[in-house]
């Protein structure tokens, strides 16, 4: 039934959902009950930390599908994320294992990560996961039908999307496996719960890296757009979902230990996400993946030492224009100049938007070009219902599975929007730029009717601070 798992966007939705801990202990002591039917043990594959202090908590999804329990088909660990909660740190820092990695299975010898589930359920995963020299303090272990509740329960979350996502199995890609079905088309939208897991799910066509990366991206749209007040006032409902579909070492604790893991995730949760990036590694012929444990211990020290904002804004400060903007021939490398191909391009949608300014990038990178199913012209709802004009622009970068894009929306101001980390001046606009650690993941601007128009960075933010800017700064409208 099911073969990819939003474990990222799970561990916000449900975690900081229960920040009830700002009341008294007894008049929340009913609100934690639903924690308690999902305890499990952690054993010897936690670590010890002291109230207070920061953790780490790995989050788990299995792949079982219909059938496989009457097959006597073993689960296995279809997604596995560690979240650092560390408030003073100023982000919570969120990275993803790849399920194809080789490493030591604790009495089980060399496997790929994703089958310990399968020998020893959460606990052998945990105990892999500290193999590599990651330390464990929580695990949570959630089914995939919570995630599609706890989204429509808290509204749906608009996301950008960037690209078309479509699979129907036909034909199918074997007989022995099928990929779960979707239909998605680009552009910033809002997504309810089927949609949404879709969405972050999707192994089709890509590969764990990537996957991870939209994962990310997603819980950081999501998070951005649910306040804690949203999740208090709420905070019934959403722990009966958190109970029935989750399990996790938490419930174990005391009331009081329940509530000081809460406030914890609550502190975290007005921190910015940064994604640390699992090092790449050499792919074996059987599609497993070996990292060295050099670069483990490097990936796993960036994870612990991650900040937020202040070293955001010193990669954006290094990144600011020092003089004015370069003439168009003087492109950052790997991008090129191609205003007739971009003009031709959204021709067709720039003569029937009459109520949104279409503008098109004149630069695009050398490799990849735009997608076949670029240019898309539609309309967006608010939450009120309102709809709004726009459109999405879709480029492929050359490499697997990583395409970047315009978007633009006649919309007072979108949510993905919020909190940028610095504004520049180019060629008379003001520029928003947002950061993703040192790499921009998207820049943004207001046209002269009040619509929005931004370049976002592909998944893995693989353009180049120079590039991102310069795609941005070459946005124009045809005949301009």
């Amino acid at each position: 039934m099911i073969k990819r798992f939003a474990l990222g966007s799970a561990i916000i939705v449900l975690l900081t959902a229960a920040s009830v801990a700002t009341g008294a202990l007894l008049e929340l002591d009913s609100d934690l009950d639903p924690f308690k039917p999902g305890a499990i043990t952690g054993g010897d594959a936690l670590d010890g930390v002291k109230p207070g202090q920061p953790q780490t908590i790995l989050v788990l999804g299995s792949d079982r599908r219909f059938g496989d329990k009457r097959k006597g088909i073993p689960p296995r660990s279809d997604s596995m994320l560690v979240v650092r909660l560390d408030p003073k740190k100023n982000a919570t820092a969120v990275m993803s294992i790849p399920r194809d990695l080789v490493v030591t299975i604790p009495g089980h010898g060399r496997g790929r990560i994703n089958t310990a589930y399968g020998e020893g359920g959460p606990t052998l995963s945990a105990k892999a996961v500290r193999s590599l020299g990651i330390k464990i303090h929580h695990i949570v272990n959630i089914n995939f039908g919570g995630f599609q509740r706890a989204i429509n329960r808290l509204g749906c979350v608009y996301a950008d999307v960037d690209r078309r996502y479509f699979n129907d199995n036909k034909p199918p890609v074997s007989s022995n496996e099928k990929y779960a079905t979707i239909d998605l088309k680009p552009g910033y939208q809002r997504m309810c719960g089927k949609d949404s897991l879709d969405y972050v799910r999707f192994r089709h066509l890509d590969d764990d890296f990537v996957r991870a990366a939209r994962q990310q991206d997603f819980v950081r749209q999501l998070k951005a757009q649910v306040g804690v007040g949203q999740l208090f006032s709420d905070r019934r409902e959403l722990l009966k979902i958190f109970g029935r579909y989750t399990q996790t070492t938490i419930a174990r604790g005391s009331d009081a230990k329940i509530l000081g893991f809460i406030k914890l995730a609550v502190d975290a949760a007005k921190n910015p996400i940064t994604e640390v990036r699992f090092p790449a590694g050499r792919e074996r012929s059987d599609g497993s993946i070996e990292v060295s444990p050099g670069s483990l211990r490097r990936t796993f020290r960036t994870f612990e030492a991650v900040r937020g904002k202040s070293s955001a804004r010193e990669s954006a400060a290094r990144s600011r224009p020092k003089r004015a903007p370069r003439r168009m021939g003087g492109l950052a490398a790997g991008l090129v100049v191609a205003e007739r191909e971009g003009e031709d391009h959204v021709l067709n949608i720039a003569t029937k938007m009459r109520d949104l300014d279409v503008y098109f990038p004149k630069a695009r990178l050398s490799r990849g070009g735009y997608a076949r199913n670029s240019p898309r012209a539609y309309t967006i709802k608010d939450r009120s219902g309102t709809g709004h004009r726009a459109y999405r622009i879709v480029l492929s970068h050359g490499d697997n599975g990583q395409y970047y894009g315009v978007q633009g929306v006649a919309w007072g101001r979108p949510a993905i929007l919020k909190s940028p980390t610095d504004s520049v001046r180019m060629r008379r606009r003001t520029y928003q730029r947002y950061f993703d650690g040192q790499r921009i993941r998207l820049i943004a601007w207001k046209g002269p009717k009040g619509a929005w128009y931004w370049v976002s960075n592909t998944l893995s933010q693989q353009l180049s601070n120079a590039q991102m800017m310069d795609i941005a700064r070459s946005l124009q409208r045809i005949g301009q």
